[in-house]
Order: C-alpha cells, then sequence, then structure tokens
C-alpha cells in the first residue's frame, strides 16, 4: 500500500474504533483537545489526579501526555501513567510544551523522556532540538528565530534514533519521521498560529490515530496530515471572517475529515 492508502485507512479505522484517548493536557485548551478528539472519531477523558490517572490509562487506547500547564502534582501524575502504559502496551504520545524556556520545564522533559517509553513526540523546532540536545532560544510555545535555522529532518531523525520513537517536527512544513522512514506534509494555514490551543489539538489527534493504528509512523503522520488539513479547509470556509469564526471551522473541519479528504488533499512527500 502507498502512504496515502494507508492513511485513508487509518482515517476510517479512526471512525470505527472510536478509541479512547487519556489526555493529560494544557488547561487553556484542554476544551479544544476534547473536541478535536471527538471530531475526529475518537473519545476523549481527561484526567490528572494521582488518585485515579493510572486506572484511566489502563483503560484506554492512548495516552497523550502534554506539559502546556505544569504543576509538580501533575507532573508525578504523567509519569506514573506513563508508566503503566509502557507496562500494558498503551502508546504515549508526549509534547514537550514550551521545553527550553524554564528549568521546571527542561526537567520535567528530561524525566519523562529517561522514565517513559514515548511511541510519538510532538514539538515544534525549538522544542525537539532541546530534545536532541541542541542550544535553543525557545520563546515560549512558538519557534525562537535562531532555532528556525537547524534541519528540522536531521532533528527529527536524530531524536526518533535516540529515543526509540515517531517524532513530529510542526512548523510551515511538518516532518515526520520514525529514524528509517521520513516524510514531510505541506498542509495547513498561519492562521493556526493566531488561536490558541491547535498544537495541543493536532497532539491529540495524532493520540487518537496511535489509539487506532498499530504503525506508529502512519499514525502520527494521517493525524498531523488531518490537523493541516483541517487548518486549510477552515481557512477557506471563514478565514476572512476572522479568528473567532476560524477557531470554529477549525472543528467543523476536523469532524468532515474522512478518506476520501484525506486522498485528495494531503500534500505529502515521503524522503527517500
Amino acid at each position: 500500500m502507498t502512504l496515502i492508502e494507508d492513511m485513508q485507512k487509518a482515517t476510517t479505522t479512526v471512525r470505527e474504533m472510536s478509541p479512547l484517548v487519556h489526555n493529560m493536557t494544557n488547561y487553556v485548551t484542554v476544551n479544544d483537545v476534547a473536541n478535536a478528539v471527538l471530531a475526529i472519531g475518537a473519545s476523549p477523558i481527561m484526567a490528572d489526579a494521582i488518585e485515579e490517572t493510572v486506572d484511566i490509562t489502563a483503560i484506554s487506547s492512548s495516552l497523550v501526555i502534554n506539559i502546556g500547564t505544569l504543576n509538580s502534582r501533575t507532573v508525578a501524575s504523567m509519569i506514573a501513567s506513563g508508566t503503566v502504559a509502557n507496562e500494558i502496551g498503551v502508546p504515549v504520545v508526549f509534547d514537550p510544551v514550551g521545553a527550553g524556556a524554564s528549568r521546571f520545564r527542561n526537567e520535567t522533559t528530561e524525566a519523562i523522556l529517561s522514565q517513559v517509553q514515548i511511541s510519538i513526540l510532538r514539538g515544534n523546532l525549538s522544542e525537539v532540538s532541546f530534545v536532541a540536545g541542541l542550544e535553543v532560544a525557545t520563546r515560549g510555545v512558538d519557534v525562537a528565530d535562531a532555532d528556525a535555522r537547524n534541519d528540522a529532518i536531521a532533528v527529527a531523525q536524530d531524536v526518533a534514533h535516540r529515543y526509540n520513537c515517531v517524532v513530529v517536527i510542526t512548523g510551515p512544513v511538518d516532518v515526520v519521521s520514525d529514524g528509517i522512514r521520513t516524510a514531510t506534509i505541506a498542509n495547513g494555514t498561519p492562521l493556526l498560529s493566531k488561536i490558541t490551543g491547535t498544537g495541543c489539538m493536532s497532539t491529540a489527534v495524532i493520540g487518537a490515530f496511535a489509539g487506532a493504528c498499530e504503525d506508529r509512523f502512519i499514525a502520527a503522520l494521517t493525524g498531523i496530515a488531518c490537523a493541516g488539513i483541517a487548518g486549510d479547509i477552515a481557512q477557506e470556509c471563514a478565514g476572512e471572517k476572522g479568528t473567532g469564526s476560524f477557531h470554529s471551522a477549525l472543528i467543523d473541519a476536523y469532524s468532515k475529515i474522512d478518506a476520501a479528504t484525506v486522498a485528495t488533499r494531503a500534500r505529502i512527500v515521503e524522503i527517500v
């Protein structure tokens, strides 16, 4: 099968299976994350209390860890949930939001990566460059101009090898690599950076595909392609109305993506 055919199958499988996605995510974006997961065809659950989070992970199809709003209580829950996920074979998707920006974020990122086997890591070029051990000039959740000069393909491949996972680096052109297979995706619009939560949504959508697809590379590729496609469709429908309308149209677009949409809209180049 071609990449597109694999992605079409994945898109259909998510809607047929409706995997349960446990999101330990950013408080700022939690509602958008839940709605995006629902719109793509999966089922979201949010739990971060240490008293229940391990139990929730045990019944879930995937675990998404997002460090956008950090505190010591949730870090312990994240590591506990990740450990259980590893023990029972639940894929873990990690979003190291703002890695490189503060000592606490850096230490948390390093703790999670050292104690939990990550299946898929998604971040921007600054964040993933930090994971790769490069000097970074992270600007909160945005890519710093200095970091934009890094070779995204090389960084993704390096981190994939280093942590035995699939890496997604999002930007004007997204990069997905498992260290052997690498592809770029040119979907998406600058409007995605004008509303909060689009990165968190894309990570959770990847989690939906990880919960339904054994091939983690295809799961990551399809999830991030759907995020870009949803942005394209939302811009066409509501881009001129303003960011509030674009925000609503984005969830609408996620809800309408199917196998045919992926086949006709995904702009993917496989790197040989």
